[in-house]
């Protein structure tokens, strides 16, 4: 089942996209009564997926993301070793999420901004100390993060909050796939396309298996350390393959079973 936020003539509404292609192409939206959470409840009401605008799936709390998480990604970034730059974490404030289709705005202050496509985990219930065996039973569903990152900030600030918390820098979206078995999620393909001045490059091209925590391992190391609530979001960390973006480009997350997270790049 694919969750989504849309905006439609009459407001917004979370709704079950149904149908069409992986893209969303040809698919109908059937809204939910209240919450997204459980079993949906339907009003009835449909709109043409075409004719509406997606946001993104959710407004987390709180998105929490797991840095220096692939062993290449470290090395490129930090021209060290993940052995001596082990995983962490870091949060993202509620204010940098935006949705499909949406701007990812770039103030002049900020210089080397670039894209980090990723795997990001919702979660459906009020938990804390999850045993890794048990992260399906906290999990509603996956979706897609751009974890985007100015590296002059990150390095000069000597911490992240800044360099990956600017407003318009969580991209997330197009929806929340609930089936937690929609793939082997130690094998899962993940790319990042980059659009500059009309020509598109494939940046990222990776897999989840180059994960040095997975996806059971970080939900028991996150929920050890905060209470994770209905709808907060959990980034898995970003493969090699990040690059800088300039305003007038366009960045494209793809993983299969989920679908693509497409956003335009601004200034402001």
């Amino acid at each position: 089942m694919r969750i989504s936020r849309i905006a439609h003539p009459e407001g917004m509404s979370f709704v079950v996209v149904e149908g069409g292609e992986a893209d969303g192409a040809g698919a109908t939206c059937r809204e939910i009564k209240g919450h997204p959470f459980g079993e949906p409840e339907y009003t009835g009401r449909t709109w043409p997926l075409a004719d509406v605008r997606l946001l993104s799936p959710i407004l987390p709390s709180k998105v929490v993301a797991v840095g220096r998480n692939y062993a290449d990604h470290v090395k490129e970034v930090f021209s060290k070793s993940a052995e001596h730059l082990p995983p962490t974490i870091f949060i993202k404030p509620p204010t940098a999420v935006v949705g499909p289709g949406a701007p990812i705005r770039i103030p002049e202050w900020a210089t080397r901004v670039e894209f980090e496509g990723e795997l990001a985990i919702v979660i459906g219930r009020p938990c804390k100390d999850v045993k890794r065996e048990d992260w399906k039973s906290v999990v509603r569903g996956f979706t897609i993060v751009n974890d985007v990152s100015s590296r002059d900030l990150q390095f000069s600030d000597g911490q992240w909050a800044r360099a990956k918390g600017l407003d318009s820098f969580c991209p997330l979206g197009p929806w929340i796939e609930t089936d937690l078995d929609f793939a082997e999620l130690d094998n899962l393909p993940i790319k990042a396309h980059l659009t500059h001045d009309g020509v598109t490059e494939t940046k990222q091209d990776s897999n989840s298996n180059q994960m040095i925590k997975a996806v059971p391992e970080i939900v028991e190391w996150i929920s050890s350390a905060f209470t994770l609530l209905p709808g907060d979001v959990i980034c898995t960390g970003s493969p090699a393959g990040t690059a800088e973006m300039v305003p007038g480009d366009s960045i494209d997350v793809e993983i299969p079973g989920i679908g693509h997270l497409v956003n335009p790049v601004e200034r402001y």
